[in-house]
């Protein structure tokens, strides 16, 4: 008889972990299993407070009753429905509730599974569209460095982090970009909004000078860059690049994976900053993280210029398996009731000036040169160790998770998002625990 070759369930080889250095993890595996509101449980029984919401997703925090009873009803009356050609009630109805808190303008939503795919989907709608309209040169985007826009082709291509694209080859062709906004030797320490920067989105002009307009479909941003390092818009940018996309015809695309639902103290952070976009891409924490979904808002005007042909004819060749998927979209409405039942994103709003003098209290902390937030956002800047790149960051990550505190690094930059439902003595606890953590970091 054969010997059984299969690994024990519990082996953690066989798993090739996502955007993590697999070979320290299975040396030192760092589990969790279970979580509740503000909290995980370590593997060891810890309780480890959540200064991430997850991956920026949990924004309503763990386990939420609604959320989860939602998703076991549907999972009992309709497990799956074909998304091409058919329909399930839910889809349609969470559209109709995602379109409702979104800014004014946004009239359709088209769902998807990911933020990466979301970002995939808008881009193309964008080309799709200037193409539907007669305008089929447009078909140059326009990322910014330092951009995250998920992993996807198209993703990777408008995105400006460097170690997302150097082992890709050749990403699509006819993107550009425009120039990042951290400026630290005039911006270090700004709490919200940076004075100074707004005239990098002229640096748009130049492109447009560079290709034509003609050629150019879209320009995708993140309003504020979340995974590069918490990147803030300095004071009139976002509504400069408002201008320059309308004075060209170009779309403007906000990728809202991060900032949407309540980061910001609004349902989104276009409302927030007073800009509207053609289109905005959102996930994360459309579903509270707890099942993949996404969606692509458009305007009418957008949706309206696909309707067109014989009626029978399918209008835009693009989809997903998943897409409106009945479970995801019950997880869906469950978590927006959620959010409006606890009014948590005014919450945000309340708790946010507490969040910022939380965080500007770690000036002077060692090794920190610079403190960045906004709404419930915030990253701590550390000083590299000279030859080794993001080694003091995620030092101070493994130490944090020991001592109770679950951060996010990037470099060496401590990013932290926690979820809406944090309380001061918690916010209390998240920063003094890192401020231990980093006045013992070597």
């Amino acid at each position: 008889m054969a010997l059984d070759r299969r690994p024990a369930p519990n082996d953690l080889n066989a798993f090739w972990m996502p955007f993590t250095a697999n070979r320290q993890f299975k040396k030192a595996p760092r589990m969790l299993v279970a979580a509740k509101d503000m909290h995980y449980t370590a593997a060891d029984g810890r309780k480890v407070l959540d200064g991430t919401a997850g991956l920026w997703c949990c924004n309503a925090g763990h386990t939420r009753p609604r959320i989860t009873e939602a998703i076991q009803k549907q999972a009992a009356e309709l497990d799956y429905a074909p998304a091409f050609q058919m329909g399930h009630p839910k889809a349609f109805e969470l559209a109709n509730r995602l379109i409702g808190i979104a800014p004014e303008g946004m009239e359709h939503a088209f769902f998807v599974n990911s933020g990466s795919e979301a970002v995939d989907t808008a881009l193309k709608i964008a080309i799709a569209y200037h193409r539907a309209r007669g305008e089929a040169t447009r078909t140059r985007l326009i990322g910014r460095e330092r951009g995250y826009h998920g992993v996807g082709f198209g993703g990777i291509s408008v995105g400006g982090i460097v170690n997302n694209r150097r082992f890709f080859g050749t990403m699509l062709g006819g993107v550009d970009h425009l120039p990042h906004t951290h400026l630290p030797a005039r911006n270090a320490y700004t709490r919200g909004q940076p004075e100074h920067g707004a005239e990098l989105a002229d640096e748009l002009e130049r492109i447009v000078a560079l290709h034509g307009a003609e050629t150019i479909a879209a320009v995708i941003v993140e309003p504020v860059a979340g995974s590069t390092g918490v990147i803030l818009p300095p004071k009139g940018y976002l509504q400069r690049l408002r201008e320059i996309c309308t004075k060209h015809g170009i779309l403007l695309i906000f990728d809202e994976v991060i900032t949407g639902f309540g980061r910001l103290g609004a349902p989104f952070a276009s409302q927030y900053f007073g800009v509207r976009p053609d289109m905005i891409t959102c996930a994360k924490g459309l579903t509270n993280g707890v099942i993949p979904m996404g969606a692509v808002m458009t305007s009418g005007e957008i949706y309206q210029a696909f309707m067109s042909g014989p009626e029978h004819v399918i209008e835009l060749f693009h989809g997903y398996t998943y897409s409106g998927n009945p479970i995801a979209s019950a997880a869906g409405l469950a978590t927006l009731e959620t959010y409006r039942e606890e009014g948590l994103f005014e919450r945000a709003a309340e708790i946010a000036p507490y969040w910022e003098e939380a965080l500007h209290s770690l000036k002077g902390t060692r090794h920190v040169i610079d403190i960045r937030n906004l709404g419930l956002i915030g990253a701590v800047e550390l000083e590299p160790i000279p030859g080794e790149p993001t080694k003091r960051a995620f030092s101070a990550f493994v130490a944090a998770f020991e001592k109770g505190i679950m951060i996010r690094t990037t470099g060496d930059i401590i990013a932290m998002s926690p979820p809406l439902i944090i309380e001061k003595a918690q916010i209390d606890q998240l920063v003094g625990t890192l401020a231990e953590v980093l006045e013992a970091t070597a």
